[in-house]
């Protein structure tokens, strides 16, 4: 990917850094911790494209 980013670029892999965040901890409490990852946190920076 370019050093120089377009603000679009940018917008797009900031939304993807938020939901590779881990799940709240207040769904492992609601859930009895069955859920514990969100459902987009498996992926890898380098492994895996968002686009």
């Amino acid at each position: 990917m370019a050093s120089n980013k377009t603000e679009e670029t940018k917008k797009e892999l900031r939304k993807a850094n938020k939901e590779a965040k881990r799940a709240p901890v207040w769904v492992f409490a609601a859930t009895n911790r069955r859920v514990r990852r969100s459902p987009k946190s498996g992926r890898n920076w380098r492994r895996d494209n968002i686009y």
